[in-house]
């Protein structure tokens, strides 16, 4: 059995990352940070390496986590990490999630969908989530997310970048969980 791209059906399985996954979230965090940098301008340091306070916080941050997709396939070849998302403000009444990304090969198959519907599940409570107006297949996608979420209980609104006046706004959905 094959999927819509002609490979074989793999399982999807999503956890909570481990240290022992930080080299595998360090690989998909300069691919995460080089996707947005076609929205953001970012440009890596000297090093070439994009900012990772976010990564670092889910290792160090108690009020961090994060979370891995691998898809594992039908013909028992090693799983792939596909995906993971960082979540903050666990410790408060508003949970953030800071960080998403699903590689490309692995888009537009359900996988992000999935992976977003597992993390909103995983900690019940107020959400928000952020994305760029300027990425037109993140402003589908979340807005999509929400509405699986919790039907049209979800709020949207622009909010100014903090410390960047020059920047657009960031578009944030609202939402709860239970």
């Amino acid at each position: 059995m094959t999927n819509s791209h002609g490979f074989p059906t793999a399982r999807l399985t999503i956890r909570p990352t481990t240290p022992a996954d930080r080299p595998v979230l360090e690989r998909l965090w300069l691919l995460f940070r080089h996707d947005m940098s076609e929205v953001s301008g970012a440009l890596p340091d000297p090093s070439g390496q994009f900012r990772r306070e976010r990564l670092d916080a889910a290792f160090t941050d108690p009020a961090w986590r994060g979370v891995l997709a691998h898809l594992e396939p039908a013909d028992g070849a090693p799983p792939s990490p596909v995906g993971f998302a960082l979540v903050r403000g666990l410790d408060g009444p508003t949970r953030v999630l800071s960080s998403f990304f699903v590689v490309r090969g692995a888009r537009r198959t359900g996988v992000g969908r999935e992976l977003a519907a597992h993390v909103l599940a995983s900690f019940p409570g107020r959400w928000e989530v952020a994305f760029q107006d300027a990425n037109p297949p993140a402003v589908r996608f979340w807005r999509a997310v929400a509405t699986d979420a919790v039907g049209q209980a979800w709020t949207e609104e622009h909010r100014a970048v903090p410390g960047l006046p020059d920047v657009p706004p960031d578009t944030w959905i609202t939402l709860t969980t239970e």
